[in-house]
C-alpha cells in the first residue's frame, strides 16, 4: 500500500510543477488563498488514493464538508501545503498525505516537488527521505534552531505567537519561518531544525508530517503537552525529545 500512495503523491507534485495561468481566490481568513491547482491536485489525489484504499474516508483541505477522520481508515490530505508560497513562486510548498486508522496515524507522506524530497513513514517502521532513514537531531534547546508558524488567519493569536517566539529567542540560537507546516515537521524529523510550534493548525496541515516526525524519534503534542487532534484544529509543539521536553518543563507557552 505504501508505494502506490507514494507514487500518487509524487505524481501530484508534478501537477504543481506544471502549474501555469494560476487562478487565485480568497478563503476565510487574512491571506488564506485557494487556487485552481489546489482543487486540481486534491481531485487527483482523491481519485488515486481511494482507488488504492477504496473503503477509506477522505478529508481534504478544499472540501466544505469533511469525512470522519476518527473511525475506520481515513486519508487526511493537504494538496498544496502553503498555497501562499505557491502563489508567490517561492518554491517551498508540499503535498501532504496521511492515513489514519480509528484516529491513529499509520502512514504519512510529505513531498516537496521543488527539491524532489519525498519524506515518508509507516507506523513502527521508521521514517525516510528518498529511501534513506532519517532521525531527529540530539541538540539541546540552547544548541538548537526553531521554526514557527504565525497562524496568519487568526490575528488574535499573533501576540501570543510572538511572545512565545521571544522566549525561545532568549534560549535558542535562531529562528526560521518557512511557511509550510508539513515541511517544518519534516525538517525537524531529519535534524535540520530542533523545535517548532504554531498556535493553531488544521489536521491536514500536520497529519502527514506528524507520523514522519514520531517515526524519526521526535515528539508532537499541543503546546500544553496534550495529544494532537485529527478531527479539529489544535496547537502544535514539535521537536526532538530534548528540545520538546525542555519547552514543556520551562512552561514556555504560559
Amino acid at each position: 500500500m505504501l508505494y502506490p500512495i507514494l507514487d500518487a503523491v509524487r505524481e501530484a507534485g508534478q501537477i504543481i510543477l506544471s502549474a501555469h495561468d494560476v487562478q487565485v481566490s480568497s478563503k476565510e481568513g487574512i491571506g488564506n488563498f485557494v487556487t485552481t491547482y489546489d482543487v486540481k491536485v486534491q481531485s487527483f489525489l482523491r481519485e488515486k488514493l481511494l482507488s488504492i484504499v477504496p473503503n477509506a474516508h477522505f478529508v481534504g483541505e478544499e472540501d466544505k464538508v469533511h469525512d470522519d477522520a476518527l473511525h475506520g481508515l481515513a486519508f487526511i490530505v493537504d494538496p498544496i501545503d502553503c498555497t501562499a508560497n505557491f502563489v508567490r513562486g517561492m518554491k517551498h510548498s508540499a503535498v501532504s498525505v496521511a492515513l489514519a486508522r480509528d484516529g491513529v496515524l499509520i502512514l504519512g507522506a510529505v513531498y516537496n516537488p521543488y527539491r524532489d524530497e519525498m519524506f515518508y513513514a509507516e507506523l513502527g517502521k521508521g521514517a525516510f527521505l528518498n529511501g534513506t532513514p532519517i532521525h531527529v537531531s540530539d541538540r539541546t534547546l540552547s544548541e538548537g534552531v526553531f521554526c514557527i508558524g504565525t497562524s496568519p488567519y487568526h490575528r488574535s493569536l499573533r501576540e501570543r505567537t510572538m511572545t512565545i517566539a521571544g522566549r525561545l529567542m532568549e534560549r535558542m540560537q535562531d529562528l526560521r519561518r518557512f511557511g509550510s507546516a508539513a515541511l517544518d515537521l519534516t525538517d525537524i524529523a531529519c535534524g535540520r531544525v530542533e523545535l517548532g510550534f504554531e498556535c493553531i493548525l488544521q489536521p491536514w496541515d500536520f497529519a502527514g508530517g506528524a507520523i514522519i516526525l514520531t517515526e524519526a524519534g521526535g515528539r508532537i503534542t499541543q503546546l500544553d503537552g496534550s495529544p494532537i487532534t485529527l478531527d479539529r484544529p489544535c496547537s502544535i509543539l514539535s521537536g526532538n525529545p530534548l528540545a520538546h521536553s525542555a519547552f514543556l518543563e520551562e512552561n514556555l507557552a504560559k
